[in-house]
């Protein structure tokens, strides 16, 4: 890449917002100017990038024609009042919110696993990143998926408290800091305490039982893979981890495919690194693996004793960063050097 964009980050003060910035300085983006933006109350802090202090700016009065593209992290409201206001002064908006990733007319893309639906942007110069689950899943299932097939596929998710952005940290923290000090608690983002507990409801309730989480990650994965059939049962679940997601999977192929084929299957795939041996301790984890990381993770890696055609795999990564942050920034690199 060696022409420079003028870039809008819309949410910037936000837990993705922040990590965005960090990622285009690591990746040496190639930015013209920067212009970070939030919300009125948040309009004026500062945040930093390539050793300067930039003021943040008041969303409401952006001009977009200012830039050629636009990252998206601020939530579905914002996203639905501004991103048509982006697309309409021409510019090329990249949105993570879940606004728009049901629109069949606007491309949901992991840059790894599905290049090719990039190219759908001029519809409306919108471009949506999946839900932080729907992309670490398919970083690890895509090239299983390819070699074998998927006849089902049984996924429980472990997701972390940042998936609320920093509202969940806060409440995370502030619950555990009152129950080792013997304090009375708050909820706010959950509808009981996450503290030292798990919550099988996340999102509301959709009319099959299921949430709307849960069917998010069926709606999305078939976009993402073009396959209206695929047999995808989900469960969700939030974990009181701050950041990183962990994921059980339980998948039975067409095609029989072993562990030591499925491992150097992955081995071999972008993104992915595989830390899966016999020994105990050889699985990553969240926290202290993930963490910060940009890599997806998987272990356990092994055939269903129940199931010929079954296997079993663990994933974690950092939501925030390949999650959210880095697939954005990835389909913003494609973006100038492919289209742009």
């Amino acid at each position: 890449m060696n022409k420079n964009v003028d870039i809008a980050i819309v949410g910037v003060t936000g837990a993705v917002g922040e990590v965005m910035l960090e990622i285009l300085e690591q990746r040496d983006f190639p930015v013209g100017t920067i212009y970070p933006l939030a919300s009125a109350r948040s309009a004026g802090k500062r945040v930093e990038f390539r050793g300067k202090s930039l003021v943040v700016k008041d969303l409401t009065d952006f001009d977009f024609s200012r830039v050629q593209l636009a990252l998206f992290c601020a939530g579905e409201t914002v996203a639905a009042d501004y991103v048509p206001r982006a697309t309409a002064a021409g510019c090329v908006v990249i949105d993570n919110s879940a606004r728009f990733r049901g629109d069949v007319s606007v491309p949901l893309v992991i840059p790894e696993v599905n290049p090719q639906a990039l190219a759908g942007y001029t519809a409306h110069n919108l471009i949506a990143s999946p839900d932080a689950l729907a992309t670490l899943l398919w970083m690890v299932l895509k090239p299983l998926y390819d070699t074998a097939g998927i006849t089902r596929l049984n996924v429980a998710t472990y997701q972390a408290v940042s998936t609320s952005g920093k509202a969940g940290v806060k409440e995370l923290a502030g619950q555990t800091a009152n129950l080792l000090n013997a304090q009375p608690l708050e909820h706010e983002v959950y509808d009981r305490q996450i503290a030292f507990n798990t919550l099988a409801q996340v999102e509301p309730l959709e009319d099959n039982g299921y949430t709307r989480a849960e069917m998010n990650l069926v709606r999305e994965s078939r976009k993402i893979l073009g396959d209206e059939n695929l047999p995808i049962n989900p469960t969700a679940v939030i974990v009181p981890v701050f950041y990183g997601h962990g994921m059980a999977v339980h998948l039975e192929t067409r095609d029989r495919l072993g562990a030591g084929q499925a491992r150097a299957l992955l081995e071999q795939m972008p993104g992915i690194t595989v830390m899966d041996t016999l020994r105990g301790g050889g699985y990553p984890s969240p926290v202290t693996d993930a963490a910060n990381e940009n890599a997806v993770l998987v272990g356990r890696i092994r055939e269903d004793i129940a199931q010929p055609q079954g296997l079993d795999l663990w994933i974690v990564s950092d939501n925030v960063r390949k999650g959210a942050a880095l697939n954005s920034i990835q389909i913003a690199e494609i973006l100038v050097k492919d289209y742009l």
